[in-house]
């Protein structure tokens, strides 16, 4: 399910879209693949004042997320609720009152290295900051049966409403892992907007259960990075085949294909690069249509996660990006 069922995209850029940043450790520098050290997260902070991106709040992104951006916005994102985010990133967000979502994951909340519920009440009071659903286990639920996958996320609404009066329609997947009878519980259980962690600039044609945010850790939190990060805008497509994103040997490596909106960019100028065989690479594409993009992969994903990203330079120097996360199952 899309947003809407059109774009037009004209010669010039009229949607900078909404930008999803996502950080999860906070200076616990020996998790490098989840922290960004804290002098790196500053400077992302006055990167974007100094570019005049508007930082957006939960309630305000319902707004925007629906209509053309002709300012980028900036959506501030959170994952599972570390006592490094409270101690450390809390008081720059706070003294600045920059809003964000802080996807909590109810099971480990208090235990060794979390904050705790006074805590999380405590930020909650303010109206900037938004406390999002990030199931209760944060166990790779994609692996799991239906049946398991709702309890999991039942127990965690009922752990928010009990203790904080609560209720959200923000979900965030955890490892941004999720197949479609997934989503179809996450729907089925009140939420309105599911994150990934596939990387990508929101805007309406996005499905709004498979909303792309840019993670960054040490690595892609560095300043070249990071702009390179900023300067990124949407990718509008009509569809992203398959569907299915849960692979297992039978329906691994994928038959991807993208299609894009008749009236739109360049998409001769597309390039892909993707993970299969845990060797990043550029990928073979083709087009079948002007508007439809085949990426054809030369071998199965191999790791927990397969990905790929494509990129289209704009004259202006804006990338337009798209990435593609796919589950490769455990079972």
């Amino acid at each position: 399910m899309t947003l809407n069922n059109s774009y037009s995209e004209e010669k010039s850029i009229d949607d900078y879209g909404i930008l999803s940043i996502m950080y999860h450790r906070f200076e616990e520098n020996k998790y490098p693949s989840t922290n960004i050290k804290l002098e790196d997260f500053k400077s992302h902070i006055n990167l974007i004042s100094e570019k005049k991106y508007t930082f957006i709040s939960h309630s305000q992104f319902e707004k925007f997320i629906k209509e053309k951006n002709l300012e980028k916005k900036i959506l501030l994102t959170i994952d599972d609720g570390f006592l490094s985010f409270y101690e450390n990133a809390w008081p720059i967000l706070k003294e600045k009152k920059i809003p964000f979502i802080i996807f909590i994951n109810t099971e480990t909340i208090g235990s060794s290295g979390y904050m705790d519920w006074s805590q999380i009440k405590e930020i909650s009071q303010f109206n900037f900051v938004h406390i999002g659903n990030h199931s209760h286990s944060h166990g790779y639920l994609a692996d799991k049966s239906d049946k398991e996958i709702e309890k999991d996320l039942k127990t965690s609404i009922n752990i928010f409403k009990d203790k904080l009066n609560h209720q959200t329609k923000f979900f965030a997947y955890p490892f941004g892992e999720y197949k479609t009878s997934y989503i179809e519980i996450v729907k089925k259980l009140g939420f309105e907007y599911g994150f990934g962690q596939h990387s990508g600039v929101m805007d309406k044609s996005k499905n709004k259960f498979e909303l792309p945010r840019f993670p960054i850790n040490e690595k892609y939190g560095q300043e070249k990075r990071f702009k390179t990060i900023l300067n990124t805008i949407p990718f509008p497509y009509s569809r992203i085949e398959p569907e299915e994103k849960y692979l297992n040997p039978k329906n691994n490596p994928p038959n991807v294909r993208v299609s894009f909106f008749e009236d739109g960019p360049d998409y001769k100028k597309i390039t892909c690069y993707s993970n299969e065989e845990n060797k990043w690479r550029k990928s073979k594409i083709k087009f079948t249509d002007r508007n439809k993009l085949d990426i054809v992969l030369d071998g199965k994903f191999t790791t927990e996660r397969g990905r790929i990203n494509c990129s289209l330079r704009e004259n202006s120097g804006e990338w337009r990006w798209l990435g593609i996360q796919f589950v490769i199952s455990n079972l």
